[in-house]
């Protein structure tokens, strides 16, 4: 039997086919709109949060924080350094008008440092997520996409060839381009000693207060690294801006303020390189067919070995030397020959120091070791010339300490500080590090705010 042809369900297929067409094409219509919308909101949020919310209101809010009229955000700073990779997480709160200050920062160091992965950068990605982890954690969800992230290299890839130091920084990247954070093309970048000085300045001055009150006297700032070291202070005398040599000056903006700083690093006379000079040796070269390296700073029954930048040289003290101090007073000097420029007005200025210049003077007791503490230059050479006298009674501990405190001492001399200028160590201030990392993410998180809002 031929069957017959259902016309009733042939006509419902005709209505049903265009109006199912026609409730998908609404859907997607109406999800469209609704990704718009939610692309469009967090586009201004990023926005609003990265220029500081200048017109008074922000983007996110953390619970409670508008109803007291005051703007919170966030910055992630990774410092890639010789011997690890530290993320610095820090929250600022602001008033409308006002400077920002920091409310709070969370710390995480992993080692070894980005250089030893040199020749397998896939193994570097591991630790830097496992810090964005820490980061995820700390920021509030509705914040990441207003988070800048950034990550500075020191040292540890500056030594490194130059191919090999952008492939590392390329991988990290593409990490970074991965999380959910704010990232610009320079999120990653090798700091150079300028940047460090600068950023470690503002650190000190932020914390202190300087910075926020026009007219107040900033402080100066000195570091002393392993392969550099640096000094920065903003001069006051118009003869300091005549005679600085060339490089010296930086121009740096904060806070719609224009500062002209003296800066400069003196790479190879941070600590750890001074060494190697003082030795006799040459940086990233063993000695000519493993030879010893004799040197009049160090006690004259000392043998033994040292490993600097992955080299291991060995090394002794001078034979039947009489006046350690004085002998190698004269060594130091040597080098330090015609490498600073000295600046009259740094007597005048109040300088905090830090890194091995607070190393130093805790392991001798010139200040505390946890509090940190004043002196004055010439404590250095006084505790220098016992260290050298009693040098061979004191085998077992530190073999260096008569040159780095002899070194110190002198490269103190030549930056113009009298015997009698003090000068303040310390790790924390208001109980916060005085990392340049805080400099470095303040100055990029203000830098944002005028690329975004150039008019206000």
């Amino acid at each position: 039997m031929r069957k017959i042809p259902n016309n009733g369900n042939l006509k419902m297929t005709k209505v049903a086919y265009p109006l199912g067409l026609f409730i998908c094409l609404f859907i997607y219509v109406a999800y469209i709109k609704w990704h718009w919308a939610s692309a469009t909101q967090a586009f201004f949020s990023i926005t609003e949060v990265a220029s500081g919310a200048r017109r008074g209101h922000q983007a996110h809010s953390a619970p409670g924080t508008a109803a007291h009229g005051h703007e919170v955000f966030y910055g992630i700073m990774f410092d890639a350094g010789s011997t690890g990779t530290r993320v610095h997480i820090f929250q600022f709160s602001r008033q409308p008008g006002e400077t920002p200050t920091l409310t709070h920062e969370t710390f995480k160091a992993l080692k070894p440092g980005l250089s030893a992965y040199a020749d397998d950068v896939e193994k570097s990605t591991s630790g830097i997520q496992e810090l964005l982890d820490v980061a995820k954690q700390d920021v509030p969800f509705d914040f990441w996409k207003a988070t800048p992230l950034v990550l500075k290299a020191t040292a540890g890839l500056r030594l490194l060839p130059g191919e090999k130091a952008q492939k590392l920084l390329q991988k990290v990247k593409e990490v970074f381009k991965a999380s959910p954070f704010l990232v610009g093309d320079d999120c990653v970048s090798i700091m150079n000693g300028t940047d460090e000085g600068v950023s470690a300045w503002i650190t000190v001055n932020f914390l202190t207060g300087s910075l926020k009150t026009p007219g107040r006297s900033s402080v100066g700032m000195l570091d002393l690294g392993g392969g550099s070291t640096q000094i920065t202070f903003l001069p006051r005398v118009e003869d300091t801006l005549q005679t600085s040599p060339p490089g010296y000056l930086t121009s740096l903006q904060m806070f719609n303020r224009t500062y002209k700083l003296y800066s400069y690093s003196y790479l190879g006379l941070g600590l750890m390189s001074a060494r190697l000079a003082i030795l006799g040796g040459i940086e990233g070269k063993p000695a000519e067919d493993g030879k010893e390296l004799v040197s009049p700073c160090l006690s004259p029954g000392f043998t033994g070995e040292w490993e600097h930048a992955e080299i291991t040289y060995r090394i002794s003290g001078q034979k039947a030397a009489v006046n350690l101090h004085e002998l190698c007073a004269s060594r130091v000097s040597e080098i330090l020959r015609n490498k600073v420029h000295r600046t009259e007005e740094v007597k005048d200025v109040d300088f905090y120091a830090f890194s091995y210049y607070y190393d130093l003077a805790a392991n001798v007791g010139l200040i505390d070791a946890e509090k940190g503490g004043s002196l004055v230059v010439g404590d250095f050479d006084i505790a220098a010339k016992y260290v050298c006298r009693t040098a061979e009674t004191r085998l077992q501990g530190n073999p260096f300490l008569c040159m780095d405190l002899t070194y110190i001492s002198l490269l103190l001399q030549e930056f113009g500080f009298p015997e009698n200028k003090v000068l303040k160590l310390t790790r924390k201030i208001n109980n916060v590090e005085t990392s340049w990392a805080l400099g470095a993410i303040f100055h990029y998180i203000d830098s944002l705010s005028r690329q975004k809002s150039p008019a206000l």
